[in-house]
């Protein structure tokens, strides 16, 4: 555990969840990004113990139907089959520099062009 932990609760997972892991969890499985998924002894709830920032996207949408009790197979011992169409798991870039920004946003590097649109003048 952590020093930065101990002072703040965004970077990690709090001491009670570090306790109650430590007490009652039992690892299921990690996912390629690093998160450690948990769950009691009785299976009533399961949890997730992020690699890094704590950020809900970077959960794939296999471990969130388990997380979710949708799945009661954890995806390692029985994997979700996917669709040749399926795209990899992307994580939510909303913020960030990666984020998608349309033609014509402020946050392109240069303003679009527009030949459709006339601003007003007054006579």
């Amino acid at each position: 555990m952590r020093l930065l932990s101990l002072l703040t609760w965004y970077h990690s997972e709090t001491i009670g969840t570090w306790l109650f892991t430590r007490r009652k969890g039992v690892k299921v499985g990690e996912d390629d990004q690093g998160n450690v998924f948990y769950r009691n002894q009785d299976d009533s709830r399961r949890w997730v113990i992020y690699n890094g920032e704590p950020e809900a996207s970077r959960v794939s949408p296999e471990w969130h139907g388990w997380l979710h009790h949708t799945f009661d197979n954890c995806p390692e011992d029985k994997p979700l089959a996917h669709k040749d169409w399926e795209k990899p798991h992307q994580d939510n870039l909303t913020g960030t520099a990666m984020a998608y920004a349309p033609v014509g946003s402020l946050r392109q590097a240069a303003p679009a062009e527009r030949s459709d649109y006339e601003a007003w003048q007054p006579e």
